[in-house]
């Protein structure tokens, strides 16, 4: 037999930053706002992509919010 693919509640962290980073790029979008030259929707769409890409890549699975 295989694996089998139990659902669990354990919370995706880079899953997650990566949605904040999004929301964060929507608000500032629409907004208009940029703060500094650093922080653009720009850098933060691509820090939510990185940050996807290590999600697909299975880094920090085994992390969960501890209550």
């Amino acid at each position: 037999m295989g694996k089998q693919l139990i659902p669990h509640r354990e919370v995706r962290m880079f899953a997650l930053i990566a949605a904040l980073l999004f929301a964060l790029a929507l608000i500032f979008q629409i907004a208009g706002v940029a703060v500094g030259t650093v922080v653009t929707v720009a850098t933060l769409s691509i820090a939510g992509l990185l940050c996807v890409a290590l999600h697909l890549m299975g880094v920090g699975a085994g992390w969960s919010l501890k209550r």
